[in-house]
């Protein structure tokens, strides 16, 4: 498997540019890189120079060896600063070592899938993450990516397979003079996982979460529909003007009511 790398803070100019590597050419890289290896999972300055020697940057660095890492691979992170210039040539000098290459989109969150540090419910979260623009969804992202819902759904199933374990009980040994029928906390007990379920069905689904409701704004000439816009914007995004038909093309933004994204 190649050793991928990639810019995993936001765009630069920033402050501080954090460029993660992952795969089993992570330590030579780093060692590449930093002339000498840090101690594990702590971070060390270090002068960071390409192939001919020209240095690069002036970091701190850390080197992660797996499986216990959000890839499950070896990692290793540079913490540089922010500059275009600088993450170009970082970027630029991996790009050059043998069994490095730049990663795909979402290929970090994929190799932690594949390797079992996360799964397909976090992985979805985390992207919901990345999304998020209200509280409401940041709220939900969270949970999602911190396993809340497959530890919801593991519950879930561990009680359906007890429940039906007791049913096949019941069934297999009905015949048999000293057979015993359901227990008494058997109703209870799918009494409860069913308003479990049900309570989670009638959540908001997941789309409507994300993409919010579209709103339409409509209504004859002149009767203050740009007034009305501008004003749940906050914001004189439509012109307005007393002569009717002044707003002639399709308006569209995106605004949050509370916890709740509308299209406008």
């Amino acid at each position: 498997m190649n050793t991928i790398f990639a810019l995993s803070s936001g765009s630069p100019p920033a402050g501080i540019a954090v460029v993660r590597i992952s795969g089993p050419a992570a330590a030579t890289a780093l060692e590449t890189l930093a002339s000498r290896m840090p101690l594990a999972r702590r971070a060390a300055a270090r002068t960071l120079r390409d192939g001919d020697g020209n240095v690069l940057d002036h970091a701190l660095v850390l080197w992660l060896p797996g499986p216990h890492t959000a890839t499950g691979e070896d990692m290793a992170e540079l913490h540089l600063h922010g500059g275009r210039a600088v993450v170009a040539a970082v970027e630029g000098a991996l790009s050059q070592m043998e069994g490095l290459r730049r990663a795909d989109p979402g290929e970090f969150t994929r190799r932690a899938f594949v390797n079992g540090r996360i799964d397909l419910a976090e992985s979805e979260g985390l992207a919901d993450l990345l999304e998020a623009e209200t509280e409401l969804q940041r709220r939900s992202a969270i949970a999602m990516a911190g396993g809340a819902l497959s530890r919801e759904i593991e519950s879930w199933r561990e009680r359906a397979l007890i429940l039906s374990a007791q049913v096949e009980a019941v069934l297999d040994f009905s015949d048999e003079e000293d057979a015993a029928g359901l227990p008494d906390s058997f109703g209870i007990m799918l009494s409860a996982l069913r308003e479990e379920l049900a309570i989670w069905l009638a959540r908001p689904r997941a789309k409507t979460l994300k993409e919010g409701f579209r709103v339409v704004l409509a209504g004859p000439p002149n009767s203050g529909k740009s007034s009305l816009f501008n004003a749940l914007l906050d914001d004189d995004a439509a012109i307005t003007s007393a002569i009717a038909g002044t707003t002639r093309d399709v308006l569209e933004r995106s605004i949050c009511c509370g916890d709740t994204l509308h299209h406008r």
